[in-house]
């Protein structure tokens, strides 16, 4: 959930406030260490401006298709100052070519979930041109594993997104390993994270 607490444009979603220092032990491993990451769904933006401050040697490029999640971002980026947090694009993921030149890995956290399964397929395909070889796709979130749930609170909350919307709801890590397949990428490691996530990382 999303609120505004402050004056500005910026939003606030808690769970980032919960998540984020465990995603970031992980990224620190996993991205290259030099070039642009391309942040797929950003959101309000905190997870933006923590990980550009966290990692200044790569430049971080967030974007988000919704209007007001790229207020939220650019005023999280003003607030940070600085130079490796680029200005947030309006990239809808589904709608292809994407706008972006050139990165060396992709980051997209807690989205394929709350989007349709074209997201998804969209997603893996936009990767698999964008990146170059050994170009990093890292996915952070809730997943099946065999067609199982991690944790009765996964199926609950699977539950709860599609009943708010059919096409929603929480993804097969081997769909979405064939899904990464099929556009060149290959599954390099999962890591299991608080709160029955998962970190899911994925090589070009």
């Amino acid at each position: 959930m999303m609120t505004n607490t402050h004056s500005d444009a910026r939003l606030f979603a808690p769970a980032t406030e919960r998540n984020r220092a465990a995603i970031l032990a992980v990224l620190r491993r996993v991205l290259p260490g030099s070039g642009t990451v391309l942040e797929i769904a950003s959101g309000t933006g905190q997870h933006a401006a923590y990980f550009a401050a966290a990692l200044p040697q790569l430049t971080w490029q967030p974007s988000d298709p919704d209007a007001a999640s790229r207020a939220s971002i650019a005023s999280w980026a003003a607030e940070a100052g600085l130079a490796n947090l680029l200005p947030p694009l309006a990239l809808d993921v589904c709608r292809e070519p994407w706008d972006v030149a050139e990165a060396q890995a992709i980051v997209c956290i807690n989205m394929i979930h709350i989007a349709p399964w074209a997201a998804a397929e969209t997603l893996f395909a936009g990767a698999g041109r964008l990146l170059p070889p050994g170009g990093v796709l890292y996915l952070y979130g809730p997943y099946k594993r065999g067609g199982v749930h991690t944790a009765p609170s996964n199926a609950a909350f699977d539950a709860q997104l599609q009943a708010s919307n059919p096409d929603w709801g929480v993804r097969d890590l081997v769909d979405v390993t064939m899904l990464a397949e099929q556009a060149g990428l290959r599954l390099a490691e999962v890591v299991e994270m608080p709160a029955n996530n998962l970190s899911v990382v994925f090589h070009r």
